[in-house]
């Protein structure tokens, strides 16, 4: 399915400051996708259309730091709880008392999860693209494993390297993630990688969303919403397996933490499974919906 963009409306609201952009398109039941690492909203250029139709109203924010939203200076402005505050700001502002989902991809799962454990009131769904419980992944990293496919995050926790790094090779690190990690060919064309080079390009970009990585390692950042770390809502995990980055124990959380899960491992399909699986990934969503 196609993205007319023509009937995206581009809007923006600010929180304690910080200006975020997002588009909105539908009418009906709110819908709020969250973007991974290093994406923006033009992520879901694939499901906006698709819940649309169904009778959907979709909000599809560039996370604080992204593309055309403010890129707030310091590590500490992109900690978990000023990011999951930022998602029930976008809620507040939909009119609606709560969104009938919150989906989340990569990064975006990383602060879906969280969102769902602080706001359960503001959610009644929650769906997850390749991305793990704030727990599973803290305990995965104790193991070589996950340590060796996280390499990355320990590197993006020295200062001013990675932002010169990534500048002098023209973001080919961002640019082979987004573009050669699918498994489809052809998911990522080279217009839309030009969407999200300019994303990156953006002033201040670079070292904002590489600050999330940063924010993440900060013991205060940590599980630290003073709640328990668990999710009652239905969750939804859709897993794409042939995923660099996480390992498939990591895809399922403790019964504890979450205890009312489905999950649906797409075997040819990547870290990016709505990039590869489009359809597969928007019939699963409106069954998970209805």
């Amino acid at each position: 399915m196609t993205l007319d963009e023509s009937k995206l409306s581009h809007r923006f609201t600010e929180r304690s400051g910080v200006r975020l952009h997002y588009v909105e398109a539908g009418e009906g039941p709110l819908v709020v996708l969250l973007h991974g690492f290093p994406e923006l909203w033009y992520s879901w250029r694939h499901q906006i259309p698709a819940l649309v139709e169904a009778g959907y109203r979709v909000i599809a924010p560039d996370m604080r730091g992204y593309n055309l939203s403010d890129k707030p200076a310091g590590v500490a402005a992109y900690a978990s709880s000023e990011l999951t505050a930022d998602v029930a700001a976008l809620i507040q502002a939909a009119g609606v008392e709560r969104a009938a989902a919150v989906v989340g991809h990569d990064w975006g799962a990383g602060v879906a999860w969280p969102f769902a454990m602080r706001y359960p009131e503001l959610l009644e769904r929650l769906v997850i693209l390749n991305g793990p419980h704030p727990a599973t992944m803290l305990a995965a990293l104790r193991t070589p494993r996950q340590l060796r496919k996280s390499w990355y995050m320990f590197f993006f926790q020295i200062p001013k390297l990675p932002e010169l790094l990534l500048q002098s090779t023209d973001y080919a690190l961002f640019r082979a993630s987004v573009k050669n990690d699918p498994c489809r060919p052809g998911a990522v064309t080279e217009d839309d990688l030009a969407r999200y080079l300019e994303a990156w390009s953006q002033p201040g970009a670079l070292t904002a969303t590489i600050n999330y990585y940063r924010a993440a390692f900060r013991p205060s950042s940590l599980l630290e919403s003073g709640k328990p770390p668990r999710v009652d809502a239905p969750v939804l995990i859709i897993w794409g397996e042939h995923d660099r980055y996480l390992g498939p124990e990591v895809a399922v959380p403790d019964p504890a933490l979450a205890p009312n899960v489905r999950l649906v491992r797409i075997p040819d399909a990547s870290h990016f499974a709505h990039y590869d699986r489009p359809e597969k990934v928007n019939q699963l969503l409106l069954d998970f919906l209805r």
